[in-house]
């Protein structure tokens, strides 16, 4: 029920639906531009191992799934902290990392239906895309997406939450904003980085596994074993936050006890 209010609550924005989709199309074009003459520019196998139709599919379905996952942009469980509207939420038998996950699981299959599709077909219009050879990719891929917003939702949750000790999240919600997109393969693929540096991000933090990982498996930047293998680090990733976000939800709760909330 709360999946379907999620996404009866974000299908009420149509304008910014069509708005948001046509920025997503035109920066689409900007950074396959860049991508493409990058690739264009190295010899042997490309860029960080992808070939010029692996780049332009990392773009554009890159660009497709920015609002199903839904990095930037929410602020809502730090607002009703500020306001105190939080409270009401306390009250509920549903914990507030459950029903606000739910409302982003609708969300996200909102923007699937509606965001995810107008940025792929302008790119497979005027780019040619790589087209899945494996059977099982498109499974990986869809299972990888939802692994993704799961993970950007306890990533956020866990920012919007250091509102209950500063009473204002925007300073940790900034950083939030420009490391998940440049550390999350939003920018670049990260594959481009030394690899030293890419693996420690895949391991050490959960900010692969928001955009880097699904883009890679349908890109098949990789072979069948390592492509599974980002799933289930995906999926390690999306039990660690989760479970982060309900621990850091508890604590909070205490807190507000303690001072009489």
């Amino acid at each position: 029920m709360l999946v379907g209010s999620g996404f009866r609550r974000w299908s009420t924005y149509r304008q910014a639906t069509i708005a948001g989709s046509f920025t997503n199309i035109v920066f689409g074009f900007l950074r396959c531009y860049v991508l493409l003459a990058v690739a264009e520019g190295v010899a042997g196998a490309g860029p960080g191992g992808y070939d010029a139709e692996q780049l332009a599919t990392y773009v554009w379905v890159g660009q497709g799934l920015l609002a199903v996952i839904g990095i930037w942009g929410w602020t809502e469980l730090a607002e009703r902290i500020r306001t105190g509207d939080i409270a009401a939420d306390l009250l509920r038998p549903v914990s507030p990392v459950t029903g606000f996950l739910a409302a982003d699981l609708g969300r996200g299959l909102y923007a699937m239906l509606t965001r995810f599709t107008p940025p792929v077909l302008a790119g497979a219009i005027f780019f040619p895309l790589h087209t899945p050879a494996r059977w099982q990719t498109i499974p990986l891929f869809a299972l990888s997406v939802i692994l993704a917003v799961v993970v950007c939702f306890a990533c956020r949750y866990v920012v919007n939450a250091t509102a209950y000790w500063l009473q204002d999240a925007r300073g940790p919600i900034m950083l939030w904003t420009l490391g998940s997109g440049v550390l999350g393969g939003l920018y670049f693929p990260l594959r481009l980085l030394p690899e030293w540096m890419t693996v420690t991000l895949w391991l050490a933090t959960p900010l692969p596994s928001l955009l880097q990982a699904p883009l890679d498996v349908i890109a098949e930047r990789d072979p069948p074993a390592l492509q599974a293998g980002l799933v289930v680090v995906q999926l390690f990733w999306a039990v660690a936050t989760l479970a982060l976000a309900a621990a850091v939800q508890r604590r909070a709760e205490r807190k507000l006890v303690v001072q009489g909330g």
